[in-house]
């Protein structure tokens, strides 16, 4: 009903503006150019079945996609509106609302909201305010828009739900890397955007859309440079973060054991590798780490170390005007999920073999074969080994 009454405004501001966006980026506004001429609007929708040549229907990944497994069908996993623009030289906003995350009832939901304060003017120096993306693995901030495999690995993407948190951010990025960045967007490198070359914050910890429980802030880092070498262009990069996570006793069994304040040690540090596809490309990362996790012969939450990490390797050709991206992916994970019921307890081994299909820049179709073992557990489900194999399909319009 909201989104039916804000559908007319929004189809009338959608034409009003003539400049469109597929990136996280903000362009630069150009000399004389008033605020409201630089804004962009643009987005994506990705509709997905997962239910071809299943051979479990218990295998699912509720941080994945929950339309995985029994009782579902086809269904929309984003439909993502973005506002963007430059007020002035020195400041810029993003904004991006999903209409595909309030568990099929398609309901807006905020992903981010912030805007950056430059400290020159080319804004080589920035400051970030709000809800955005915690700088920490590659393919975490990458966008789903330009990411290849279907979701992300569960080793990083285990860290912070939704990759994003509020928080306040440092960014340095040289005149030089602000344009490869934007290349290796621009050219269907898939890059991850301008996250720095040098990122520092301070955000809340509990993860994005949730309310901050304690008075300890979450601190991140991460460093990261891409080579030009020859032809290629390699990205290696660092990055870390530590603080104290709350459980919510919402996410809390009754039975369940846990610490009288509810708060648990949250720190990871992370190596990322990235060989960008010009034709052959690789993108590996590792993490460890310590955070919590549900111990079934406790019946407890305790502090124990985790790990994991992922490869993907693709290929990029063309034929004709047609766009192919062969790829393959392996991830492996052994640890907690914070966000998830008693911290649930997982082991993860995940094959997939895929290729994305661009006929035109607007249109985009993934299969993707997936191989999979999953062991999660938490005080109420225990014992729960699924395993399986399943064919999945995405088809993705960018505007």
């Amino acid at each position: 009903m909201v989104f039916r009454k804000l559908f007319p405004a929004l189809v009338f501001i959608l034409l009003s503006f003539p400049v469109w966006s597929q990136n996280d980026s903000i362009t630069p506004p150009k000399a004389n150019q008033q605020w409201f001429e630089t804004i962009s609007i643009g987005g994506y929708v990705q509709a997905r079945y997962n239910r071809l040549l299943e051979t479990n229907p218990q295998l699912g990944c509720d941080q994945c996609d929950g339309s995985w497994g029994e009782g579902n069908s086809f269904s929309l996993r984003r439909v993502r509106l973005k506002f963007s623009g430059n007020l002035g030289e020195y400041v810029s906003f993003y904004i991006q609302q999903d209409f595909a995350s309030s568990g099929g009832q398609h309901l807006g939901q905020l992903r981010d909201a912030y805007f950056d304060v430059s400290l020159d003017k080319n804004r080589e120096y920035r400051f970030r305010f709000g809800q955005s993306k915690v700088p920490y693995g590659f393919e975490n901030m990458q966008s789903s828009q330009n990411r290849i495999p279907l979701d992300r690995n569960d080793a990083l993407n285990s860290s912070i739900r939704n990759e994003r948190e509020l928080g306040v951010f440092f960014y340095w990025t040289p005149k030089i890397i602000q344009e490869r960045f934007s290349m290796l967007t621009k050219k269907g490198l898939k890059g991850s955007g301008d996250y720095g070359v040098f990122g520092f914050g301070v955000f809340n910890g509990q993860t994005g859309n949730s309310p901050e429980l304690n008075n300890e802030l979450h601190v991140v880092a991460r460093l990261s440079y891409p080579f030009l070498m020859g032809s290629q262009i390699i990205e290696p990069g660092i990055q870390g973060y530590t603080g104290k996570y709350q459980m919510p006793t919402g996410n809390i069994s009754n039975g369940t054991i846990v610490t009288d304040d509810l708060n648990y040690l949250d720190q990871r540090v992370a190596a990322s590798f990235i060989l960008y596809p010009q034709p052959f490309g690789i993108q590996a990362e590792y993490n460890i780490g310590r955070g919590p996790e549900f111990n079934e012969e406790t019946n407890a939450i305790e502090l124990t170390p985790l790990h994991g990490g992922y490869a993907t390797l693709t290929y990029k050709t063309q034929i004709g005007n047609h766009i192919l991206l062969p790829f393959t992916r392996f991830h492996y994970y052994d640890g907690g999920k914070k966000f998830e019921r008693d911290a649930r307890s997982y082991e993860v081994k995940e094959l997939e073999i895929g290729v994305e299909w661009q006929p035109f820049k607007a249109f985009e179709l993934v299969a993707m074969y997936t191989i999979s073992s999953r062991r999660y557990e938490d005080f109420i489900v225990r014992d729960n080994l699924q395993e399986g194999s399943l064919l999945r399909l995405q088809a993705q319009v960018n505007f």
